[in-house]
């Protein structure tokens, strides 16, 4: 009963310094729908490479002691086969998705709202929003604090553009919108915005980003995250499967893939999952947003093999 006494406002501490609204809330969203972002930097990506001058006082010498030449044998042989299978791997992907790989940021939704009556086409988005025509946002949460939120970072987006006549930076918009988030922790008879939010944004100073921002008003950047259920699994797939060398279209089926593991459902179609992309103009430069179309997220997950199967295929298996 003691946590009843601090846990019904936003403005008093617990003896360990909690505030229990604030925690509500973050779990509040485990329970939501799932949505992947990831940054596809594509041929401008630069990986970290350790540099051969660099010295290192705590460095351990991991070279193969040349007296054991058995041991040195089976290490050769083990990074040859290692070798062999990359380059193997690389062919493959590259089958898949043809070289050049085109930079851009993958969103991918968990579509909970799901009914035969909903109008694709029209309205029935719920998941991801066009902030600006160089950010669009993921949430997951409550869709009407979402709503309230979309509408107020719309309006400070635009506000930007009409007094500067540019596009507001990402990170910019993403403050802005934290600070709101930040304040409604703090003030008494408020409660805290049950909502996360990941942002896909792009400006001439930094390029493409990729941000998350949770209830507190904490946000940070990412090259690829998840918010909402199954989230510590998605992560584990993202570390699993990310390359800094990805392009557009093979992070759109690592987006799907990663959405096929974690989702409940056993089938993926059109009905279950919004899908959106920020890529660049080729000839303009500038960002492109697109909010995929049902026929389109259908023809995705047909190319990734992870399209529903027709109701009478597994039967026909059966003798």
């Amino acid at each position: 009963m003691g946590s009843r006494r601090y846990d019904s406002r936003t403005t008093i501490f617990s003896p360990e310094g909690r505030l229990y609204q604030v925690e509500y809330a973050l779990e509040s969203i485990s329970h939501a729908g799932t949505v992947v972002g990831i940054l596809a930097p594509g041929p401008s990506a630069k990986p970290f490479t350790a540099s051969s001058d660099s010295t290192d006082a705590m460095a351990v010498d991991d070279t193969p002691s040349s007296s054991d030449p058995s041991t040195s044998s089976k290490e050769k042989e083990k990074s040859e086969a290692t070798k062999k299978k990359e380059e193997e791997a690389r062919v493959e992907r590259e089958k898949k998705y043809p070289l050049p790989h085109k930079a851009g940021i993958v969103l991918a939704a968990e579509k909970k709202v799901t009914s035969k009556l909903l109008e694709k086409e029209k309205g029935s988005s719920e998941k991801l929003f066009l902030i600006n025509g160089n950010v669009i946002s993921g949430v997951a949460g409550y869709n009407a604090d979402a709503n309230s939120l979309v509408s107020y970072a719309r309006n400070v987006a635009q506000n930007h553009l009409a007094a500067y006549n540019e596009d507001m930076p990402v990170e910019q918009l993403v403050q802005r919108l934290c600070d709101l988030k930040q304040g409604y922790t703090q003030y008494g008879g408020l409660r805290p915005f049950g909502v996360s939010f990941l942002f896909a944004g792009h400006d001439p100073h930094h390029s493409l980003q990729l941000y998350a921002s949770d209830p507190s008003g904490n946000y940070s950047g990412w090259k690829a995250t998840c918010v909402g259920a199954n989230n510590a699994t998605a992560q584990s797939l993202l570390r699993q499967d990310y390359r800094d060398d990805v392009g557009i279209e093979e992070a759109v089926g690592l987006a799907l893939k990663v959405l096929s593991k974690t989702m409940d459902s056993t089938s993926l179609d059109s009905e279950k999952i919004e899908l959106a992309t920020l890529t660049i103009d080729e000839t303009s430069g500038l960002p492109f947003a697109k909010i995929y179309k049902p026929h389109e997220i259908d023809a995705a997950l047909k190319k990734e093999g992870l399209a529903k199967k027709p109701e009478g295929e597994t039967t026909q298996a059966i003798p």
